[in-house]
């Protein structure tokens, strides 16, 4: 069985836009790396449940562990002290589900 898809949920407010180009100019080494595709970056929603963030991301890698193995890289462990002086938010690392799904 293959290793399920990982992502990475991010929920975030900017409040430096100058400096936050700045972190995704140091993350993009990491994400080029370990194999990341932006699948949402911004972009109109609604909060239909719960506090929203401004900015939200959803990011997809190869694998759960290539997912893990982006966060704690040197690279975006460099980033990240660039993007918590920046902005607030959340972020969390998920396996994806290749089973059945509703309506199979």
């Amino acid at each position: 069985m293959a290793e399920p898809k990982g992502y990475w949920i991010g929920r975030i407010d900017v409040h430096d836009p100058e400096a936050y180009t700045g972190y995704v100019a140091a993350a993009t080494p990491a994400y080029v790396r370990h194999g990341a595709r932006f699948l949402v970056r911004g972009g109109a929603f609604d909060a239909v449940e719960g506090p929203a963030r401004s900015r939200n991301v959803v990011i997809e890698f190869p694998t759960y562990q290539a997912a893990l193995d982006c966060y704690h890289s040197a690279e975006y462990t460099a980033a990240r002290a660039i993007r918590a002086a920046c902005s607030d938010g959340e972020l969390i690392v998920i396996a994806g589900h290749d089973g059945p799904q509703p309506g199979d």
